[in-house]
């Protein structure tokens, strides 16, 4: 399985509804807390195309977006493709 990282925040709820949907497939992720380490939501940033809302979420070092664009990829099953290594 591909590496999975989220850039995230402990108060937000779309961060929590994110790691949920990862953890309930059983995929392992490197979290990035933006609010804990000092530079993290700039590079965030720089990764995701200028988006600077939490959750953002890379697979493979992809960009697959947030919670809302995460949750539409399972629902359509490219989220499994993606996660196996596919594009």
């Amino acid at each position: 399985m591909v590496r999975v990282e989220i850039y995230s925040s402990g108060w937000c709820p779309y961060c929590h509804r994110a790691k949920r949907l990862l953890k309930g497939r059983g995929v392992d992720y490197v979290e990035h807390d933006v609010d804990a380490v000092p530079g993290l939501r700039a590079e965030m940033v720089a990764r995701s195309g200028g988006r600077r809302t939490v959750p953002q979420v890379f697979v493979g070092g992809v960009h697959v977006g947030g919670s809302d664009d995460l949750a539409a990829l399972d629902r359509s099953g490219e989220l499994d493709g993606l996660l196996e290594g596919g594009a």
